[in-house]
């Protein structure tokens, strides 16, 4: 007994038995442990118990504890097998370590994972070469020397795909945007869609705009979406040195000031840049609304630039202004009105033909109206603000006449808006009154309708109390 005791191998031959399986119960209510937590060295640690031990007891038992020597093939092998696992086994940990814990916004976390992989096949091969030539005594220099002329050779080959390729693993780790980033590259405007090695997927809301990496990265662009928070778009204008410019940045401001897409409690700026030439700032909530928001305030400043007389680009034709256009409208509305020569002539002198752009409002709710318009065609929504919307209850077609409260001098109750292009004559307070006190009869007619408005406008409000209740109550 003495004598087997005495032997080495016994003694690895007991530390096997007894501590590999001591160190695989452990490992495993470790690996159970940290699966439990989702911790990311819970892959490592499973692979350590699998492979790398059992391989490592393999090659203990060949090498020491049967004492075989040392260039037997099967010593080799399991020899070459344990160093692979080992190294497959730091790799996987220094990885976990890094990467898979990393925190969002640092290095670690926006590094690709391509960049991940082919480190980790590098080291792999190098360790691989280590390992053949201490193992196997194995010359690996030839190998390598070889693998280098060949990557040169393939690398000058194909140095525009790979040139594109290593662009866009370069954009991926530094990410100086996202996907669904708007960015304007100066050719191109639009949101990201599709971010990969070759090149980045643009929506220009016309088409999907594909641009090469190697563009994005040799060229500056900018990302719209960056830094967080409002988002301003910009539109400039020009008139003529003839339109005063203190009024010209109010009709700015004002016609800004209404858009749909205008970010809630901010307000639109302007700056006068000299020569008649301005620039509209207006804060939106992202740059996926910019070219909604453009387009529609040039159209609503073209309609509004013509109802103040504006020259909005040098022109300021309007062709409402042909008389033979009011004469129109004036016999339009003759039977409405229930004109008489002399109220058609008070009509020549002080009415206008306007008119509206879809969407612009033609009364506001809680002003004062300071004149009656006629509707000659078009139609406009009569409708109520409620908790940042519109809610329709009438309209106004041909015929209708919209603002009758500035004849109670009392507020608007709703809002007109204007539904489709919408042409009306616009007649001041002052012809409004002149027309009623020599015609009683318009007076009952302008009366019944303001009575018909008001009641529609309380059971509009009543039914948005009682879908505000119900809503409540669910």
């Amino acid at each position: 007994m003495a004598e087997l005791f005495s032997q080495s191998w016994t003694w690895w031959i007991i530390t096997l038995a007894v501590g590999v399986p001591v160190v695989l119960v452990t490992l495993t209510e470790l690996s159970n442990a940290l699966t439990r937590r989702r911790h990311p060295m819970a892959g490592p640690i499973r692979f350590l118990r699998n492979w790398v031990i059992p391989a490592g007891a393999l090659f203990a038992l060949l090498a020491f504890a049967l004492t075989s020597p040392a260039d037997l093939v099967w010593v080799r092998v399991a020899a070459t097998v344990f160093g692979f696992l080992l190294i497959l086994l730091v790799l996987s940990s220094f990885n976990a370590a890094l990467f898979a814990s990393a925190t969002p916004g640092t290095w670690r976390e926006r590094i690709p994972s391509i960049f991940v992989e082919i480190a980790r096949l590098v080291l792999v091969a190098v360790g691989l070469a280590i390992l053949f030539s201490w193992v196997w005594e194995a010359d690996v220099g030839g190998l390598f020397a070889a693998l280098g002329v060949t990557s040169i050779v393939i690398g000058l080959a194909l140095q525009n795909a790979v040139g594109g390729v290593i662009s866009g693993l370069l954009l991926l780790f530094e990410q100086p945007f996202k996907i669904g980033d708007w960015l304007d590259t100066g050719s191109v405007r639009g949101r990201v869609v599709e971010v990969n090695w070759r090149a980045v997927h643009i929506d220009t809301g016309s088409g999907i705009q594909i641009v090469p990496n190697s563009t994005l990265s040799g060229a500056s662009f900018t990302n719209l979406s960056e830094p967080d928070g409002p988002y301003s778009a910009t539109v400039a204008a020009k008139f003529t040195t003839d339109d005063p410019p203190h009024e010209v940045m109010s009709l700015l401001l004002e016609v800004a000031s209404g858009l749909p897409v205008l970010r809630r409690g901010e307000s639109p700026s302007v700056e006068y840049a000299g020569n008649a030439s301005y620039e509209v700032s207006i804060p939106l909530d992202g740059p996926a609304d910019a070219q909604r928001a453009q387009s529609l305030y040039l159209s609503w400043l073209w309609y509004a630039a013509r109802r103040r007389g504006f020259a909005l680009d040098g022109d300021g034709t309007d062709p409402l202004a042909d008389p033979a256009r009011l004469e129109e409208a004036i016999e339009f509305v003759t039977p409405t009105l229930h004109l008489r020569e002399t109220g058609q002539e008070l009509l020549r002198r002080t009415s206008r033909l306007e008119r509206f752009g879809v969407g612009e409002v033609v009364q506001p709710a809680g002003v004062v109206p300071d004149a009656v318009h006629v509707v000659l065609s078009g139609r406009a929504a009569i409708a109520l603000d409620v908790d940042g919307g519109r809610f329709e209850f009438s309209s106004a077609s041909p015929g209708d006449l919209i603002g009758l409260t500035a004849l109670t001098r009392e507020p608007a109750h709703a809002v007109s808006v204007a539904g489709e292009i919408l042409t009306v004559l616009t007649l001041p307070i002052s012809t409004v009154d002149e027309l009623i006190s020599s015609r009683p009869h318009l007076a009952e007619e302008i009366g019944a309708s303001l009575d018909l408005k008001r009641r529609l406008t309380a059971e509009a409000v009543a039914q948005i109390d009682l879908t505000r209740r119900v809503t409540r109550g669910r």
